[in-house]
């Protein structure tokens, strides 16, 4: 089979960092190619590259056998070349078919959509991809929305089409439907790179894998049916990587966590959580299954202190938490992960030592009367770097300065060292390698087995079905389903709204 794409020691240095280094890459006609990495392996970078917004300082890439330069996306655009980002780019107030039509030369001065919602609708049928083209991309769900920027893609002509991590915000339901889509394209004779550090679905979708490590090729184009997801984990962290961890069956203990009818708004002032219900036992996690923006950040801010409940009651350990402050919360007993970690659990300029010690610069022996011990404090930040290993060249390092992993360590250290009776763990490892997931999964384990309780809220089913004691489910603010079985199937329709007995008849 021919190369379509070729890129020959491809090297991209950002300050600082090598990005890129000597890199070699091939794609061939009609076929789904993974590029597989930890974060921060230049996975992104690379495809930036073929994708032209970045250009690289040594290496050439070839398009059909023709040298290639690439000043602007549209220069890869021209050539069939285009990239989805996790991001999306989409005008939330125009339709679907005005956002396809954005930035394009055609139509100019007279815009009938009627006729280009035809030929939206005739090219989302062609390819599996259904959507209405005259919706506002607003009432669209993140898979249809999803849908939209392919089409904006396939409607440009490309022959290469680069995905960015797409299932990061997709439902199970919504995977398997871009699954058979990235296939009938692959029908239609289009080539995919599907960047990902998903072992699971890697092995499932790609026809090749090639794997980067450091910014460094480890392995190229291995067919998926010659490894396995134990050997593509080595490849890319560098050691042995244990996918079954050890969970030890206990019986919950005391209720930590009950939440009584608590509702709450989101940031555009409309209800986010709608009467909830729940408990939390010592020694129990608990996890909460739904696909995001259905309230399960409303759900963790509003039990840290964070937001506030416009109804019902929060209580730790039996003491009446509702709408107080975050600083009440850590009193009794709560930590928290946040899912920013960059903005909200930590902050990014000042360096780990003063991170670590947020929670106990009050208390001694950090604090000397009204003074900061900085001696006690440096050997607080010291001993914690060594138990939660965390890579940085000292504790004075600004956390700015970190890799995701390290940094969830950090907050991690800071938070776990606090010996917590309830832990509400948001997203603890979007985002991470595998080899990192594996760190924080383990340590959650290790927190319940001390006896914390432990709220967590995950995208990912895997981790949700790996970790839990028990599973509810939430759709829009409500939640739908406690106590939830273990089932792919079932748990994903009813994270998209589907009804209990529904659930029961898909599984079976």
């Amino acid at each position: 089979m021919d190369n379509l794409i070729e890129m020959r020691g491809i090297t991209k240095r950002f300050p600082g960092v090598i990005a890129n280094e000597d890199v070699d890459f091939k794609l061939r006609h009609g076929e789904i190619h993974a590029l597989l990495g930890e974060n921060g392996a230049g996975k992104s970078t690379l495809m930036s590259v073929l994708a032209g917004l970045y250009r690289p300082e040594a290496g050439t890439v070839l398009v059909r056998g023709n040298p290639a330069t690439f000043n602007s996306p549209r220069d890869a655009i021209d050539l069939g070349i285009g990239m989805i980002h996790q991001h999306f780019t989409l005008i939330q107030s125009q339709t679907v078919t005005e956002n396809i039509l954005l930035g394009l030369d055609e139509p100019r001065f007279l815009m009938r959509l009627s006729r280009y919602d035809k030929q939206m609708a005739h090219i989302g049928d062609q390819f599996g991809l259904q959507v209405t083209p005259d919706a506002k991309i607003w009432q669209l769900s993140v898979g249809e929305q999803q849908r939209v920027e392919i089409l904006k893609m396939l409607y440009r002509g490309v022959e290469v089409l680069i995905m960015d991590e797409p299932t990061s915000v997709l439902a199970p339901q919504e995977i398997d439907e871009l699954f058979k889509t990235l296939r009938s394209m692959v029908a239609e004779g289009k080539s995919i790179v599907f960047i990902s550090h998903k072992l699971h679905e890697v092995m499932t979708i790609a026809d090749r894998i090639t794997v980067l490590r450091q910014g460094k090729v480890t392995a190229a184009g291995i067919d998926p049916a010659t490894t396995s997801k134990a050997e593509l984990a080595n490849l890319m962290v560098g050691r042995k990587v244990l996918f079954e961890l050890e969970k030890i069956d206990r019986e919950p203990g005391d209720v930590v966590l009950e939440l009584a009818g608590v509702s709450a708004d989101n940031d555009k002032r409309l209800p986010a959580l709608r009467s909830i219900d729940l408990k939390v036992r010592s020694g129990e996690i608990v996890g909460v299954a739904g696909v995001a923006g259905n309230g399960q950040s409303e759900l963790g801010e509003v039990i840290t202190g964070l937001r506030t409940c416009t109804s019902g009651s929060i209580r730790v350990n039996g003491k009446d938490v509702t709408n107080r402050s975050a600083r009440t919360s850590i009193d009794f007993g709560v930590a928290h992960i946040p899912e920013d970690r960059t903005h909200v659990g930590t902050a990014p300029n000042l360096s780990i030592t003063d991170n670590v010690i947020m929670k106990k610069y009050r208390t001694p022996p950090i604090a000397r009367r009204t003074l900061l011990d900085r001696d006690a404090a440096q050997k607080m930040a010291e001993g914690l770097k060594a138990e939660y290993t965390i890579l940085a060249p000292s504790v004075e390092t600004p956390t700015r300065m970190l890799s995701g992993g390290n940094l969830q360590r950090v907050i991690l250290a800071r938070e776990l060292s606090s010996e917590p009776t309830l832990l509400i763990a948001m997203q603890p490892t979007r985002g991470l390698d595998v080899g990192a997931i594996e760190g924080v999964q383990r340590m959650l384990l290790e927190q319940r087995d001390e006896g914390a309780a432990i709220l967590l809220v995950s995208e990912e089913l895997e981790e949700i079905f790996t970790l839990s004691d028990r599973i509810v489910v939430v759709y829009e603010g409500e939640i739908v389903a406690d106590g939830v079985e273990a089932d792919a199937a079932k748990v994903g329709l009813l994270m998209t709204g589907g009804s209990h007995e529904a659930a029961e008849e898909h599984a079976a």
